[in-house]
């Protein structure tokens, strides 16, 4: 079972991550991989653009790799029983793609307090620092809230190119995974990735974020799915989850999901960028 050592849970408290964790073998991940690209060959449009943004609610598959119980259990270990899935993001990178992520905090935008969640990163490639893997500052949750600026930049895959200004990138460290393997961070841990260098794509699947039932949203409303346990607090409201692939109801409604995210991401911005 993958819930969280003793030890796992003291590294993630002191570094703000804890990885690898083993969910999927390499063939169940081989799968997943398999069935996310007959998606994307079969409907385009799915996983591309804003729409990387809470594929859960339109496929099966992303569904149950948000719901499935290894995951939770170790999310478990970190946040406590009453588990609501409160958005997901697809996080592909092309081979040679100069896509990449800044330096930034997950709660710097998303307004969910208190900060009884926990963001989870699973891999369905090789995930290494030629391919544009993510890296850790570690222990640097410990100092909350860091000032960002607002860069918009071309390449970079975040809503506003928000960016935390001098981080030590040399004792920044790098989170190489395996297909099947999973990362989990903390809200204010500061974290990016780099460009995809290599001749392969680097694909991640972020549940961001697994919230505790004690977690409100305090600069607008999400949605969520009861993943465990109940919900203790009734903040938000739930959803069912997909009925099949790209139902149009589902479609819809991830439209509207995405529509108040939007909302939350660029609550206070000067102008709206490109995800």
């Amino acid at each position: 079972m993958p819930a969280l050592s003793p030890e796992q849970i003291s590294f993630y408290n002191e570094n703000g991550y804890v990885a690898p964790i083993d969910i999927f073998t390499p063939e169940e991940a081989a799968e997943l991989r398999a069935q996310l690209e007959a998606l994307e060959a079969s409907h385009p449009d799915a996983v591309a653009g804003r729409n990387r943004n809470n594929v859960h609610y339109v496929t099966p598959l992303f569904d149950r790799i948000a719901h499935n119980p290894k995951i939770l259990d170790a999310v478990e270990s970190l946040i406590g029983s009453n588990i609501l899935v409160g958005g997901t993001t697809l996080f592909v990178k092309e081979p040679e793609q100069k896509g990449f992520i800044s330096w930034h905090q997950d709660a710097r935008y998303i307004g969910l307090e208190p900060f009884n969640w926990v963001t989870a990163w699973l891999a369905l490639s090789d995930v290494t620092t030629e391919n544009g893997c993510m890296y850790m500052w570690e222990g640097s949750h410990h100092a909350g809230q860091r000032d960002h600026v607002d860069t918009y930049g071309k390449d970079n895959l975040l809503t506003r190119g928000q960016t935390v200004m001098d981080v030590p990138e040399d004792i920044t460290v790098p989170i190489e995974l395996r297909p099947g393997q999973l990362s989990l961070h903390h809200p204010w841990v500061v974290h990016g990735s780099g460009h995809n260098t290599s001749k392969h794509r680097r694909i991640g699947f972020a549940i961001q974020s697994y919230i505790g039932a004690d977690v409100d949203s305090v600069h607008g409303k999400i949605y969520v799915q009861q993943a465990r346990g109940i919900d203790t607090h009734k903040y938000h409201e739930h959803t069912p989850r997909p009925t099949g692939l790209m139902q149009p109801h589902d479609v819809d409604f991830r439209d509207n999901a995405n529509e108040a995210l939007k909302q939350i991401f660029y609550k206070g911005a000067k102008k709206i960028g490109q995800y």
